[in-house]
């Protein structure tokens, strides 16, 4: 069987304003297990999921008591890949025929000096009235940012070098386990005199996942997100879904600005490095987007 990275948006577990509560985050898990668990018949699975909104609530939740120090956000992180690993492997393992489920706890080398830690860009939490901005960042230090026409908390997303599990993700998916693995990117690690230590940093959970297709060696990669394809002209009405292009085609869509172009960069590297395919697209059409009929496709 080939093997499959696929990276679950923030979506798959939360539509955006939905309140975090357990009911509606398992209402979309099922939807993902329903899909994933018919995928995991053709494929070995390795599946990497985002955590925004979650670390941002156990952020919140963290200041809230205030009889011991704030648990530093590289814990918040390791959180949360339980919390949500625990819930994709209990729906999954609920559907018959499905094979064993691990949830792996994933560490992400970084570089200490990458100068994201000196502009914080990544998104967690919870969506704010713009008119809050003072008071929050007042109240708790944050850096806040605009996000459509709400705002919300931004934190460090340095890129992910090296997966310091991944030699244990290998041996489960050698022995048939669906992996969920790089929970929010992984907990981001740098090398300290007595051994990697954890930062405070939110890892891009797209990024994560490129980096562990490559290391793994996997055979194709998947991003699963909001939008069904990319698409050039968008916002127009000559807009257009791209069904299938090369990494230097979608280069002008590689910005780091917007949500897509971290996704195109990520595949782009994985497809250019390895020769293999990587996919775009949403979570109900991942059928018809492995058969080229839906989605975008990055190939050489």
């Amino acid at each position: 069987m080939k093997t499959l990275v696929v990276a679950l948006g923030g979506n798959a577990l939360l539509q955006r304003g939905e309140a975090l509560t357990v009911e509606n985050q398992y209402r979309n898990i099922d939807k993902v297990a329903a899909a994933l668990g018919q995928l995991a018949q053709k494929y070995r699975l390795a599946l990497v999921h985002g955590n925004g909104p979650q670390v941002g609530l156990l952020a919140l939740q963290n200041l809230a008591y205030r009889d011991v120090a704030p648990y530093p956000l590289d814990v918040l992180v390791a959180e949360t890949q339980g919390m949500i690993g625990y819930m994709l492997a209990q729906r999954l393992a609920q559907r018959p025929g499905t094979p064993p489920v691990t949830t792996v706890m994933t560490r992400m080398l970084v570089n200490a000096d990458d100068p994201a830690f000196g502009q914080p860009e990544k998104f967690i939490g919870p969506v704010y009235d713009p008119a809050q901005r003072g008071e929050l960042e007042g109240r708790y230090g944050w850096t806040m940012k605009a996000d459509g026409r709400y705002l919300r908390r931004v934190v460090a997303s340095p890129a992910p070098l090296k997966i310091v599990d991944g030699e244990a993700i290998e041996l489960l998916l050698q022995n048939g386990h669906i992996v969920v693995c790089g929970g929010g990117g992984g907990v981001a690690m740098i090398e300290g005199e007595e051994g990697a230590q954890g930062v405070e940093a939110v890892i891009d959970k797209d990024l994560a996942a490129a980096l562990l297709a490559r290391q793994i060696g996997a055979d194709g990669l998947v991003i699963l997100t909001d939008a069904d394809a990319v698409y050039e002209h968008w916002g127009t009405p000559a807009q257009r879904a791209i069904r299938r292009a090369t990494p230097d085609e979608l280069a002008p869509f590689a910005k780091a600005d917007g949500s897509m172009g971290p996704k195109v960069a990520a595949v782009s590297d994985y497809v250019r490095q390895l020769g293999k395919p990587a996919y775009i697209g949403a979570l109900h059409q991942i059928d018809q987007i492995l058969a080229g009929e839906a989605g975008t496709c990055i190939a050489l």
